[in-house]
């Protein structure tokens, strides 16, 4: 998951699963985490009589998808809707990648930024249309007192669709800094991740390259039944990705404060 999704303590009749890998350690981590975890929470879910159970996928997730992550994400669907069977009203939401306050998709941009005088770029056309974790989190609770959310599935989507390039520009004029980006064409992009896949810390797999040819992007508005519009990333990714000052810190806490 690209940000830490939280949300309020649940009731004992009501249980959201929330588990997700960009990479595999092993082979095979990908369905236990993505298909073989919800099954055996649907199964706990029918031992507990738990009749409330929310799950958060990821868009693009499809049983034909061309990464084996989007395709382990539509197994673990299908186990959730299988609960619907046994009487557990479920409700799927589907997000694209998720930014905030820690996440791991622009505070990475960052990092690189920081640390590397040109960016060699994979996928630079790759597009997403980027949630903020605190939209995502309020939608999940929200769910838990509408009725119509039961048995539904939604695509949840922020205002704006970026190529990953036009991302990694954004970060470095957040930050203040002059880094060239190169773009590599599509077999350099597949050589790059595959040369990846070796490092000890993952920046990038095969996995992922095949991920990126689906567009990350919403083919409807934000589901209107949670009554809110998303918020824009230009209005908080500045507040926390810029050096760590008191200066944004205090800027961050205003806008948690919605001040």
């Amino acid at each position: 998951m690209p940000a830490r999704l939280t949300t309020a303590a649940l009731p004992a009749t009501r249980r959201e699963s929330v588990a997700g890998i960009l990479h595999e350690k092993r082979k095979g981590d990908f369905a236990r985490t993505h298909t073989e975890l919800p099954r055996k929470i649907v199964d706990a879910c029918r031992e507990q009589d738990v009749r409330r159970l929310l799950h958060v996928s990821a868009l693009g997730a499809a049983h034909d998808a061309p990464s084996e992550y989007l395709r382990s994400k539509a197994g673990g669907e299908q186990r959730i809707r299988m609960a619907q069977a046994a009487g557990i009203r479920t409700t799927i939401f589907r997000p694209s990648v998720i930014f905030g306050r820690e996440d791991s998709f622009l505070n990475l941009f960052a990092r690189l930024a920081r640390s590397l005088p040109v960016i060699v770029l994979a996928c630079p056309k790759a597009r997403f249309q980027p949630v903020f974790v605190e939209d995502v989190a309020r939608a999940v609770v929200l769910s838990l007192g509408e009725a119509r959310t039961a048995d539904q599935s939604y695509d949840l989507c922020g205002p704006g669709i970026y190529t990953l390039q036009g991302l990694i520009e954004y970060v470095c004029r957040v930050l203040g800094l002059q880094r060239p980006v190169i773009p590599l064409n599509d077999p350099l992009s597949y050589l790059q991740a595959w040369m990846m896949e070796w490092l000890p810390v993952k920046l990038m797999t095969r996995d992922n390259y095949y991920s990126m040819k689906v567009d990350s992007v919403c083919a409807c508005p934000f589901p209107g039944v949670f009554g809110f519009e998303p918020t824009p990333l230009e209005a908080v990714v500045p507040l926390y990705l810029s050096e760590n000052t008191p200066r944004a810190r205090y800027r961050w806490f205003r806008f948690r404060a919605r001040r």
